[in-house]
């Protein structure tokens, strides 16, 4: 048998057993029913281009920048006795030693995380934990010149900070669209994790309108693009290198990435940063409810035995309105369900919530909501904290009109005090109306003892932004007379 003829043998052999096998397979399929159904058609699942995000990568690198900054540390008070001092005074009879107070000062701590640039002539985005509380702020960019930065503003709320550099001439970063993302849609991380600079990472869009809660982050970008400490305040871009959201925090049991990372939409960074620019707080717009998704109001009440039904599975539910609010003016009850926001459908909090953060206080905005599974339409003109429609200023401490100093240690052992601050000068101003004079010891300010200027500044800070506007002052005398003041930040009329 030649080599040739064994060749067609064996090909023929393996004809024949794909036949048989094909038979079988087919007497199977018309067993089961299968070759009935109808297979999928060509165009049944779209065609999927191939993503080159080295276009992303290199067009949006340059505008990320590293953010290294120093924290001061306080000066302590700390109380202690001396054991050869006890041990003498027992053995010769001198009695028991004094308390004794020691003054001290923690050392620096150094921090690090990143930035993107907003426009040529040096504004930055960046988180606002990374600069929180910073004594200097040194920023790097990718071309490793570097500047120093100053605060504008910063907002706790939306974990958002703008800074500033005295350059010329930087590349800003393109503004994108979050609204426009969708659910697997790739993105990059780019940033600064482990002081690594100029660091990209890859992931897709895995969830949008996120409320994560423990940053106060209204509606946040979910993505499992790796994101790792030091990429706070990052840039995640689109495929077309577009700034779509700022890297703030991770979801993590052990502080280092974990598949689910989280950014604040870009849609709420432009309304930030605009009002931090403009009037240094953040003009935030509420329409005076509480609630929460209609879906997880209805599991709770099923938990609970009773059934429910709204009439619709998705939307906000209020569980309450707010007195003398926004939502309360257009007749809106407790036990509405809230489906549409401008013609945009509401189905999560974290949708309501990023809507209302492109909103500033005395903005009507038209709302569609359920009543008795039965619709109705209202306009509702959004207020601010104090329930005005005002715009809030940022408070100058011109306009309180007082200086303030630490206490020295021999002032805190002679006072018999551990923490507050003197007023070392006053001029005309609130704190003078209200009768704060000079050599006052300042120890309290509502809920926040004064260690520091520091504090000082978050209890005015958070004062300014409630509904009240006022200040509860505790003081002290030299003399050691116990002092209060009440000051009043603004006029709380409504605006008319």
């Amino acid at each position: 048998m030649t080599k040739k003829t064994l060749f067609l043998l064996v090909v023929a052999l393996f004809m024949g057993l794909s036949a048989t096998a094909t038979y079988k397979t087919i007497r199977v399929e018309k067993a089961l029913g299968l070759s009935e159904l109808p297979l999928p058609s060509e165009t049944s699942v779209p065609s999927t281009p191939v993503v080159d995000l080295t276009y992303a990568a290199e067009k949006a690198v340059n505008s990320v920048v590293y953010i290294k900054v120093t924290i001061q540390g306080q000066q302590r008070t700390m109380t202690y006795r001396d054991p050869f001092e006890d041990f003498f005074g027992d053995f010769f009879g001198r009695g028991q030693g004094q308390p004794q107070q020691r003054t001290y000062k923690e050392p620096d701590r150094k921090g690090a995380g990143s930035g993107v640039i907003l426009s040529a002539d040096g504004y930055i985005v960046t988180n606002n934990h990374v600069v929180e509380n910073a004594s200097e702020i040194l920023v790097k960019l990718n071309d490793n010149r570097e500047f120093k930065g100053r605060i504008i503003g910063t907002d706790a709320n939306s974990d958002l900070a703008l800074i500033k550099v005295e350059a010329k001439d930087l590349q800003p970063i393109t503004i994108g669209n979050s609204d426009d993302l969708k659910l697997g849609e790739w993105v990059l991380a780019i940033g600064n994790p482990y002081s690594l600079t100029s660091t990209v990472t890859a992931g897709i869009v895995s969830a949008k309108a996120r409320t994560t809660g423990s940053l106060n982050v209204e509606s946040a970008i979910q993505t499992d693009a790796a994101i790792n400490p030091g990429n706070s305040g990052g840039a995640l871009v689109n495929a077309r290198g577009e700034l779509v959201g700022i890297n703030n925090m991770i979801y993590s049991q052990t502080g280092s990435y974990a598949g689910v990372g989280f950014a604040i939409p870009v849609t709420i960074v432009k309304k930030v940063v605009s009002d931090l620019k403009e009037y240094g707080v953040v003009q935030r717009a509420l329409i005076g409810i509480s609630g929460s998704d209609v879906a997880s109001y209805i599991e709770q009440q099923e938990e609970k035995g009773e059934k429910v039904n709204l009439g619709t599975t998705t939307g906000i539910y209020v569980g309450q309105v707010v007195e003398d609010g926004a939502a309360k003016a257009a007749g809106l009850k407790e036990g509405d369900v809230i489906t549409e926001i401008d013609n945009k459908k509401v189905t999560r909090f974290g949708e309501l919530q990023e809507l209302l953060s492109t909103h500033k206080p005395g903005d009507k905005i038209a709302v569609k909501y359920l009543r008795d599974k039965k619709a109705h339409t209202a306009t509702l003109t959004l207020q601010n904290a104090q329930g005005t429609t005002l715009a809030i200023e940022k408070l100058n401490n011109d306009d309180l009109g007082i200086a303030l100093r630490a206490l020295t240690a021999d002032e805190k052992e002679e006072l018999a005090l551990s923490y507050g601050l003197v007023v070392s000068a006053v001029k005309d101003g609130k704190m003078k109306e209200a009768g704060v004079t000079k050599g006052l010891i300042l120890t309290q300010i509502n809920d926040h003892r004064l260690n520091s200027m520091e504090d000082f500044d978050v209890a005015i800070k958070e004062a300014n932004m409630s509904s009240d506007r006022v200040l509860w002052i505790r003081a002290k005398t030299q003399s050691g007379y116990n002092k209060s003041f009440t000051v009043e930040l603004g006029d709380n009329k409504k605006k008319k």
